[in-house]
């Protein structure tokens, strides 16, 4: 999952970021609005955590602009802005949930996990199809009741495809949630990683759709 990172206090946006990135997101970091509204105009992305205070535009109107293009992509505001009117004013203008400076990491978390569940029409924690068992908080995969071991990128692969169930992700649209701005490519890396899947969870799981892409049934 592809994550934009919107923080314009370098001490703050170390944590995240590393945070993020432990948890096997790809993530980009900008830190004014303008960038903000760059990215978001020509990357999609699969959440926004999103700072108010911004320099050169700020936070409210990135996500006002976001909303105005029809951009359903998911928004957690991140502020120190903490008055009751500020949260509303937050929420009013498109943010699908706020957080208030300082939060507890495990927090900031869950609520992106509760978010990319809403996003992809789920409200249960665990994904199930089959033999398989797979749940996004934990990371852990069951194949009939037996964890199995998934490289970071094997995660990756697999929890954009189940975020999504029923459609199919192109080969450029997976490489697209796995990779940063700063991430090498290689040519194979989703064909790989599709394999290592097929080989670990079973090959009824992942669906190869011919010319397409691949998909998870619903």
């Amino acid at each position: 999952m592809r994550l934009l990172l919107v923080e314009d206090d370098t001490m703050i946006g170390e944590v995240v970021l590393d945070l993020l990135r432990a948890e096997h997101y790809a993530v980009d970091w900008v830190k004014d609005g303008a960038m903000a509204d760059t990215a978001l105009q020509t990357q999609t992305y699969d959440l926004v955590l999103l700072d108010l205070g911004l320099p050169r535009k700020d936070g409210l109107d990135v996500l006002r602009a976001l909303r105005a293009r029809k951009d359903r992509t998911p928004v957690l505001v991140a502020t120190a802005r903490d008055a009751v009117a500020q949260r509303v004013a937050g929420l009013d203008a498109g943010a699908d949930d706020y957080v208030v400076k300082p939060y507890e990491l495990e927090e900031l978390l869950a609520r992106i996990r509760a978010l990319l569940r809403r996003a992809a029409g789920r409200a249960e924690p665990v994904f199930e199809h089959g033999k398989v068992a797979i749940n996004p908080a934990t990371r852990e995969v069951l194949v009939e009741g037996k964890p199995v071991a998934l490289s970071a990128r094997e995660w990756a692969v697999l929890e954009a495809l189940i975020a999504r169930p029923g459609a199919v992700l192109s080969r450029a649209q997976l490489e697209e949630k796995l990779y940063s701005w700063r991430d090498e490519v290689s040519s194979n890396a989703v064909e790989v990683y599709i394999h290592g899947l097929r080989k670990k969870l079973g090959s009824e799981l992942i669906h190869n759709v011919r010319g397409v892409g691949y998909m998870v049934p619903k």
